[in-house]
């Protein structure tokens, strides 16, 4: 009892000599700030330190919330900062300590800043010191900010989307719009999200009380909605028009983006009869291509519910989008180039280019270069465009001319080429009428685009890429003479995981928009997110999709056929089969829909019933390119190739683009050594897909049979460029480069050949090669494996003796070929077995068979 007291107590001694310790090491770690600033001199030069954030001359508007100040510290030495602000009021500087190379002002500290820098400067300086030395600054940097008499007065409105672009078009559900001001400390608000249909460009008349946005409705890319903005706004059907209704009867798509509500709300302008490369690329950061080659300028009147066309921005020799109004409505500016002419001829008329009929500029980077022109309105009867000095015929790409809310200012994008979403974007800004170009001293450095003036005119809000992949929004302030401040960075504008985009300021209190729903999905709505899943190959989305569509109207022919496209997608054949069958039941005379059908019964196996209904999709469309190649996948499965090269052939007569069915018909060729005709098929494979791997090996191989070992081995050497992994392609490849000489290079691929796969022939090959170098031991251990491989083989039995024999190891040699002597006498081969022997007493006498080792047998 009296340890356990003793124990007690002197436990109560050790707590209290720790805390004590600890209290001395926390006094010896405490930086006090009046030991740095007993060494700081104002008039001193700091260096080694950068402070990235906010920039020097930044200039913040009145309400803006706390940033975040950033810096690098080039020495190693220092782990502990000072910030001190001094100011031009004579009265005492602020001071802060961090242990991070990142401070953010509290709330009555920011509120204290921006009062005393209000239209001053404050100069601001980061100290870096070690807490062991305090009094030595090792390190400093020092910029200047001011904050702004001019508010920005006006709330944000913006939209988030998923990266890469492609993930937001398969679930547009996920985008979001968000609302609300700068001086908001929480992000603002989301006030409109789970649009099951894409939702893109948005614009507010002048006054704040109209919202316009491009939204995918009833199965229309077109469609658009134009409706009154309030708190609790509602996306009704009667609020949509479609630009398809333009010139109807042509039957020509209509995408119409980049659309503008006029000033005063009554009318709006877009691009229609499009035509636009619009493509998702790898590069998440940049994840789209977007800019239209095609199109005229079309002005829907809302009080008479009319299209027409506007006069002078509809030449169809010439692409005219992107349009700006003027504050009084009185000009438009667009933006300008002319029209691309495909060079193959276009069958479905749809507005978006594939990436096959877009390659030059997705892949080779074809530049496309447009200008800003501005035109008069005239009350919708136009007139003469005119090019805008500044922003035309400068060898870049102008575009998006947003026009200062007191008419005096044009700011643009220029880039190298295209529009949108391009890394080079800067801004520029012209005087209105037009004039020299002074770009923005707001430019991040990596894209500047997507931006909106402040009611007031005094901020211009922009997208850039310059901290994340993800796009922020930052602000700058535009002075009298058409200056601009250093970006400030809307920190608490973006989420982690979404970019920003299409910014714009409304001209209203924060309170005008708390809620915008949308009372105009419907199962088309849903069908068409489902087209765009399955377009992307998501399938289990697609199903998610069709399952909505059909809950709400279970009639849907469109979603039983996305349905069963993407239950085959799943390999779920069975109930693919069914709702596809429904499909077909529905609309009987879809040649498209039985061809669908077809190719799911030919995966399950059903080939009698998948000739009968494709033979029924080609008594409906003789010339469904799709039908023809799937009779032809059930001929050659049945073993009528007369009968699948003739489905196969008029596949590529009426889709000469048909990769599949070109490779098809090149197999058929080689299984009957047509090599001619093989090749001919081949080089049509890899001209409109070069990433076909099994078709540059194949036609490798047809050149090789052709006799052609040069241009085989181009083929195989970008075969195995493509697949690395494919042991048979390096075996071929070796071939072929041995047989020009190229030993080194054969060995390689044949090395990589053996790694990849057991093929006896690649050791036994390899083996021949290397003993031929003098590496006999290297090349037995290859001829061992082969004899693992196949113990029956006499060749290789007789190399691995006479290599024995030539590295001296006799007896051995004797084992491996008393082995070949029996094999020869039990195949029957008795001449050969006397032959072996020969060299069998030559062993015994341990004398070497050179000859076969050299390969003179």
């Amino acid at each position: 009892m009296r340890k356990l007291v003793i124990y007690f107590v002197l436990g109560i001694s050790i707590a209290a000599l720790i805390m004590a310790v600890t209290l001395i090491v926390s006094r010896i770690n405490t930086v006090h700030i009046e030991d740095i600033l007993a060494v700081y001199r104002d008039e001193a030069e700091y260096t080694g330190l950068t402070i990235l954030y906010p920039l020097n001359e930044t200039l913040f508007p009145p309400e803006i919330v706390a940033p975040a100040f950033r810096w690098k510290d080039d020495n190693s030495g220092s782990d502990t900062w000072l910030v001190t602000i001094r100011f031009r009021d004579d009265k005492e500087r602020l001071n802060f300590v961090t242990s991070k190379q990142r401070w953010r002002p509290k709330l009555e500290e920011w509120k204290a800043i921006k009062r005393r820098s209000f239209e001053k400067e404050a100069e601001v300086t980061v100290l870096g010191v070690s807490r062991s030395a305090p009094k030595e600054i090792l390190s400093g940097g020092r910029i200047s900010i001011r904050t702004s008499g001019d508010e920005v007065g006006a709330p944000l409105f913006y939209r988030e989307v998923d990266l890469p672009f492609i993930d937001a078009v398969k679930d547009p559900s996920r985008i979001r719009w968000r609302f609300g001001t700068v001086s908001s400390h929480r992000q603002p608000p989301v006030v409109l999200e789970k649009l099951p249909v894409c939702g893109n460009c948005h614009s507010f008349c002048k006054a704040g009380k109209t919202l316009a946005m491009d939204v995918d409705y009833a199965n229309s890319k077109g469609s658009y909605v134009i409706t009154p903005v309030e708190e609790q706004m509602v996306l009704a059907t009667s609020d949509i028009i479609t630009w398809d209704d333009y010139m109807k009867e042509d039957e020509e798509k209509t995408f119409g983006l980049l659309s503008q509500v006029s000033p005063d709300g009554r009318v709006v302008v877009s691009t229609v009869k499009d035509e636009s490369v619009f493509v998702s690329k790898p590069d998440l950061a940049f994840s789209q291509l977007f800019f239209p080659i095609k199109g005229i300028l079309c002005i829907y009147n809302r009080q008479t519910g009319t299209f027409k066309s506007l006069p002078g921005a509809d030449d169809p020799n010439y692409v005219q989008s992107n349009p700006s109004w003027s504050p009084d409505g009185r000009y438009i500016v667009f933006a300008r180039s002319k029209v691309y002419r495909l060079k193959s001829v276009r069958k479905d008329r749809s507005v978006l280019l594939t990436p096959d009929e877009c390659k030059e500029f997705l892949q080779d980077g074809k530049p496309f270069l447009f200008d800003l022109y501005r035109i008069p309105y005239n009350d919708g009867r136009g007139g003469k465009p005119e090019p805008l000095e500044g922003a035309s015929n400068n060898g870049m790409s102008n575009y998006f001319a947003k026009y200062s809310p007191d008419g005096k200012w044009i700011v643009f994008c220029k880039a190298k080429s295209y529009m949108l979403l391009q890394p080079d974007s800067e801004l520029y800004i012209i005087p209105a009428e037009g004039g020299r170009a002074k770009k923005l001293r707001a430019n991040t450095n990596r894209m500047n685009s997507w931006h909106s003036w402040s009611p007031n005119g005094k901020w211009l809000v922009f997208s850039s890429k310059a901290n994340t992949i993800y796009t922020q929004l930052f602000l700058t302030h535009i002075d009298e003479q058409g200056y601009s401040t250093p970006p400030v960075l809307l920190e608490h504008f973006t989420a982690r995981d979404r970019a920003a985009n299409i910014p714009e300021f409304v001209n209203a209190d924060s309170s005008a928009i708390k809620k915008i729903q949308e009372q105009f999905v419907d199962d088309v709505s849903y069908v068409r997110a489902a087209t765009e899943c399955l377009i992307a190959n998501d399938y289990d989305r697609a199903v998610h999709q069709c399952k909505k569509a059909l809950a709400l109207n279970p009639e849907n022919i469109g979603a039983h056929h996305n349905f069963g496209l993407a239950l085959f997608g799943q390999g779920r054949y069975d109930e693919a089969i069914r709702y596809l069958s429904k499909a077909v039941q529905m609309k009987p005379n879809s040649a498209e829909m039985r061809s669908h059908l077809g190719t799911v019964l030919i995966a399950k196996g059903m080939l009698k019933e998948a000739m009968t209904v494709l033979s029924e999709a080609l008594r409906l469309d003789p010339n469904h390119a799709d039908a023809h190649y799937n009779l032809g996948v059930v001929m050659f499965q049945m073993g009528k190739l007369d009968e699948a090269v003739k489905y196969w052939l008029k596949t590529i007569l009426l889709n000469p683009k048909d990769s599949s069915a070109h490779y098809n018909l090149a197999l058929v060729m080689l299984r009957r050594e047509n090599f001619a005709e093989a090749i001919e098929h081949l080089l049509e494979v890899v001209h409109y897909r070069p990433d076909h791997a099994e078709a540059q090996h194949r036609l490798g191989l047809a050149f090789v049979r052709q006799g052609n070992i040069e241009k085989a081995a181009v083929h195989l050497s970008e075969a195995v460029r493509l697949d690395p992994n494919n042991g048979d392609i390096h075996y071929n490849l070796a071939v072929a480069l041995a047989t020009q000489g190229k030993t080194e290079e054969a060995i390689r691929h044949l090395s990589a050949a053996v790694k990849l796969k057991p093929d006896a022939r690649a050791h036994y090959n390899l083996g021949v090669m290397l003993s031929r170098q003098g590496k006999t031991e290297e090349a037995i251990k290859h001829w061992l494996e082969v004899v693992r491989l196949d113990p029956s083989d006499l060749n290789v039995l007789l190399r691995l003796g006479a290599g024995y024999a030539e590295i001296g190891q006799f007896s051995k040699a004797i084992v491996v070929t008393e082995k070949a002597v029996n094999l020869a006498r039990v195949v029957g081969r008795e001449q050969l077995a006397q032959q072996i022997q020969q060299r069998l007493e030559l062993y015994r006498q341990s004398k070497p068979f050179s000859d076969s080792v050299k390969g003179k047998q």
